[in-house]
């Protein structure tokens, strides 16, 4: 009797052993699929991360022309600075203002790229505002044109 209970246990285990493999290879397929998953939101976490790192930049780089317009205030104040729209790096010049303003746009194009523009408007009761537009496709939903713009007192 006790032979023929350990004939159906064995029988049983036997009878098994494709199902555990079937089960290993669900549970592997389940593990894929959730690596995948986290792959594509690296991917995606990457992408929206230059995106901040380029809105960051443009905040730094318009601090940076404040920065020098304050060093200048009496050229800053008699609208000195204002610039209109532009997307290539004029020449350094031989004043200051001219000088300035080259660094600044040279910045903006090696930092935000060569599809960077920058507008610096005139300045009203001491108050200035600099324009920083650029191309953001690279970020998810992410508007080819972005544009930060950025106000201070001089």
């Amino acid at each position: 009797m006790i032979r023929n209970e350990r004939r159906s246990a064995s029988a049983q285990r036997g009878s098994q052993r494709g199902l555990s493999l079937i089960e290993v290879l669900i549970a592997a397929l389940i593990l894929a699929i959730g690596l995948l998953g986290i792959a594509a939101m690296q991917a995606v976490t990457l992408r929206n991360s230059q995106s901040a790192f380029d809105r960051t930049q443009a905040v730094v780089l318009s601090y940076s022309l404040f920065d020098a317009m304050r060093a200048n205030a009496t050229a800053a104040r008699a609208n000195g600075y204002s610039l209109a729209k532009t997307c290539t790096v004029p020449s350094a010049g031989g004043t200051l203002v001219s000088r300035d303003q080259h660094l600044w746009l040279r910045s903006l194009k090696d930092t935000m790229g060569q599809s960077a523009c920058g507008t610096i408007s005139a300045c009203v009761n001491n108050v200035c505002s600099v324009t920083v537009e650029w191309n953001d496709s690279r970020a998810s939903d992410g508007n080819a044109a972005q544009t930060l713009t950025t106000t201070s007192r001089i």
